[in-house]
């Protein structure tokens, strides 16, 4: 099955509707699942409405260094979501601050990476937590915190996180996200080629059912979705068989 996970991308207190990774122009999202762009209360939509288990939580606040959403994830988590959380992550010690938020899967994205070899101390860190490496893309481009993150190629990061004990993957196309266009498969394709056992998931651009059966038919694990699902456009998480 493929799995389709909600997303929620937080800035300044409150869930935002993103687009194409434009972040200065960010609006409070108008759902019609939900009146409110208030997280907790559109979660809490989520799980009424869609019966979502899981939500994938950009604290975009925390990713440009501006604040975090510390105290709102428990609330999340306190619905009974299990949160992957993305939240800037660039040191072990990042990690262990936000796995003390309550985070089901505490998510590392190349945007925010530095060093690759911080990979191996942050999967200590996590301990029984399981690491998630979001390949982080603008226009099929790796994005890095450093010079030496973007010099490298998808396959190569997979490489060193595979190495670090990381066994799932996130690729994120933020040229494509909110835009109606369609997700970018480029890299997803060569990382589930060079990494059968590896699960992977996809982000940005996914527009409905359609997307989401080419997406199982190619043998991908999930889906992010965020505003496909705040249109009505797709209205279940649940799709049918990986082909």
């Amino acid at each position: 099955m493929l799995r389709v996970i909600p997303v929620m991308d937080l800035k300044a207190g409150q869930a935002v509707h993103a687009l194409r990774g434009q972040r200065q122009t960010y609006a409070p999202v108008q759902s019609v699942l939900a009146p409110s762009a208030e997280p907790v209360a559109l979660a809490q939509a989520l799980v009424d409405r869609l019966g979502a288990r899981e939500c994938y939580v950009a604290d975009l606040d925390a990713i440009t260094g501006v604040g975090d959403h510390g105290s709102v994830i428990p609330a999340l988590a306190g619905l009974g979501l299990d949160v992957w959380l993305d939240a800037g992550i660039t040191t072990a010690a990042d990690a262990g601050r936000v796995r003390g938020w309550g985070a089901a899967r505490v998510i590392v994205g190349t945007e925010t990476l530095r060093d690759p070899r911080e990979l191996e101390s942050i999967v200590r860190v996590l301990g029984a937590s399981p690491g998630v490496l979001s390949l982080d893309l603008r226009d099929g481009r790796l994005l890095g915190g450093s010079p030496e993150i973007v010099r490298l190629a998808p396959e190569e990061i997979m490489a060193i996180a595979w190495g670090a004990g990381i066994r799932t993957l996130i690729v994120l196309d933020l040229a494509r996200v909110g835009s109606g266009e369609g997700p970018r498969l480029e890299a997803a394709r060569a990382i589930r080629r060079g990494f059968p056992q590896a699960e992977v998931l996809i982000g940005g651009g996914v527009r409905d059912q359609g997307d989401l059966a080419v997406l199982a038919e190619e043998g991908f694990d999930g889906a992010l979705v965020a505003t496909a699902l705040h249109r009505g456009i797709i209205t279940s998480l649940h799709t049918g068989p990986r082909g």
